[in-house]
């Protein structure tokens, strides 16, 4: 109500003091009734779910992790090459942009395979090492597609049960050995412990990494997941490093200054294509003074041209291309003879000061980039310039193989609580380890055992101590620990970065031993141990072993989910014979799909 000159009278607040409260209290009683009712089925939900937990997985009394016996389905045979972040079967949800289809792509949670992925019909037992660099059983890698389309290039043969490997390739069909000699040739640290670590760019069969083992190089063999080629699970059933990759869209999962070597035999990678960002890759990885060897379109163009379906215009043109592209990325031409052309990465500052110029391309990465982050991250149209911090990064300036194995890298400064007292507290501390898992398990050091993976590694000293034996280690670094991995290639030894809480990048039955130490414990908060298991048994080989290290209050608990897994489990004493850590000696049992299981 107003005045009547317009005024309004003022509130009286004594008569909305009682039908505020009414209004209160009914709200109050109203939202009582409706969370009776919505709550009651919310409570109803999370004690199912608390129910379910605790009565599956308990800590007892004993202070340990246990859970109720499990048993795994069979996954369908049409899953036994099952690789779950490259799977062809999901390829089209992805970009065709510089083929990013082919890189990693993981299935969501709700996706994930909870079964035991089979063999293939007629498996058998890999034939061991050395043998097995020259043959494999067809069975086990059932593909002959290359052999079709690649028999006049002597890559492999199909004869009764087995495929057979001559040592042939695009770029050298009469025999890998005299194309690695001549290379020899021209890079003369290949044969004096200079050059000790390298990466194969689109490998084929991986008879150019198995080759230099003989030299004692350890070669990474790198190449995308196919339908049909099967380049990796061929070079891994041979007994030769590699792992599933591509350079794309995302760097390559390994630190920068890496690799002592890096080589491309018509690996048909565009390399002056979108602004030579493949290139800038190869220029990470690489360790200042390593070389680049690149055989195939456009080298020795003059002479190859007619068989390459090109001119000698357009070959003349990219040759030249490519070379203004590498001398901008401070490469050096250092040395060219008939296919072979090799580029030495250039290790004096001066030339990537050169970088800083605004209107240089590419340009110089700013100090914002770290140089080291390569998992799940875009590669950057910029050079990665070498710090001038460190003075044995270089090729020239490191020790030699094997000198380097077991003396203190520089980078262990940068690893937090790093120094060259834990470096070789760590050195010693395996070569005690390893004399008592060779009594846990003898088959270490025979040729029961060839591919091997130490899935999380500090420095590589488990690998270290096993460098006298018929075997490779790749040395895998999580994602989320401190980063060593720098400090492993140093060694002269060869690693990955990778999140267990996903899939490996390799063929299912890919590894004769698999080692953890304190994983669980590590890695239990962000990663279900139930799903590191099963990957577990994804990659390693039937009648294949795992030597699990772990604290007590999680053994009982892996050894449950292994035995659901068909692994056959015996808890062993450490070395120390301490009861806060014990010792699970595995070993994965041959079985055969069939439509009962």
């Amino acid at each position: 109500m107003k005045h009547k000159d317009g005024k309004p009278f003022p509130p009286d607040k004594s008569s909305r003091t009682v039908p505020m409260a009414i209004l209160f209290f009914v709200l109050c009683g109203f939202s009582f009734y409706l969370g009776g009712i919505f709550c009651s089925e919310k409570d109803k939900y999370v004690a199912d779910d608390i129910t379910e937990a605790v009565d599956t997985t308990q800590e007892m009394a004993t202070g340990t992790l246990q859970t109720k016996a499990v048993t795994f389905p069979v996954c369908s045979i049409e899953y036994q090459d099952y690789t779950p972040c490259t799977d062809p079967r999901r390829w089209k949800k992805y970009s065709l942009h510089r083929l990013s289809f082919l890189e990693r792509h993981c299935p969501p949670i709700f996706e994930r395979k909870e079964c035991l992925v089979p063999p293939p019909d007629g498996y058998k037992s890999p034939i061991r090492w050395p043998k097995s660099r020259d043959e494999c059983w067809y069975r086990n890698v059932p593909y002959d597609w290359i052999n079709k389309q690649k028999s006049n290039q002597h890559w492999l043969r199909k004869e009764g049960e087995k495929f057979f490997f001559p040592g042939g390739g695009t770029m050298f069909p009469n025999g890998v050995s005299a194309y690695v000699d001549l290379m020899q040739d021209l890079i003369p640290g290949i044969k004096d412990g200079t050059i000790r670590t390298a990466i194969d760019t689109g490998c084929g069969v991986a008879s150019w990494g198995g080759d230099l083992l003989d030299r004692g190089i350890l070669t990474v063999s790198l190449a995308p997941r196919d339908n049909h080629e099967a380049q990796v699970q061929f070079a891994l059933e041979r007994g030769i490093p590699a792992i599933l990759g591509i350079i794309s869209t995302q760097r390559l999962p390994f630190p920068s200054n890496s690799f002592d070597m890096a080589h491309c035999s018509r690996c048909l990678i565009p390399w002056t294509e979108f602004g030579g960002i493949y290139l800038l890759e190869v220029h990470r990885i690489l360790r200042p003074g390593g070389f680049w060897v690149l055989s195939g379109p456009p080298v020795n163009y003059e002479h190859r041209w007619r068989g390459w379906n090109t001119t000698i215009e357009d070959q003349r043109s990219d040759y030249e291309k490519l070379q203004e592209l590498l001398t901008s990325m401070c490469f050096k031409l250092y040395n060219k003879k008939d296919d072979i052309a090799v580029w030495q990465k250039l290790s004096d500052n001066s030339c990537y000061k050169k970088l800083e110029n605004p209107d240089s391309y590419p340009p110089k990465c700013d100090d914002g980039t770290e140089p080291d982050s390569a998992w799940y991250t875009p590669i950057r149209p910029c050079v990665v310039s070498p710090n001038p911090k460190y003075k044995k990064v270089a090729l020239k300036s490191l020790l030699k193989w094997p000198q380097r194995l077991h003396a203190a890298p520089e980078r262990v400064s940068d690893v937090r609580g790093g120094s060259d007292g834990a470096f070789n507290h760590d050195d010693s501390k395996w070569k005690t380890r390893m004399k008592h898992y060779n009594k846990l398990l003898p088959a270490i050091g025979t040729d029961k055992i060839r591919n091997v993976m130490d899935m999380n590694t500090l420095y590589g000293g488990f690998a270290a101590a096993l460098t006298d034996y018929p075997l490779w280690v790749m040395n895998v670094v999580s994602s989320y620990a401190a980063n060593t991995l720098p400090v492993v290639y140093d060694r002269g030894l060869i690693g990955t970065y990778h999140d267990w809480c996903e899939a490996f990048s390799t063929y299912p039955r890919t590894y004769d031993l698999l080692h953890l130490d304190g994983f669980f414990t590590a890695e239990s908060h962000r990663c279900e141990a139930k799903y590191v298991l099963l990957e577990m048994d994804r990659i390693l080989r039937p009648n294949g072993y795992a030597i699990i290290r772990e604290s007590s209050y999680f053994v009982d608990y892996v050894a449950t989910i292994a035995k659901g897994m068909r692994w056959g489990c015996r808890k062993e004493d450490t070395e120390y014979g301490s009861g806060k850590e014990k010792i699970l000696i595995c070993q994965k049992k041959l079985w055969y799909y069939s439509k009962q299981s």
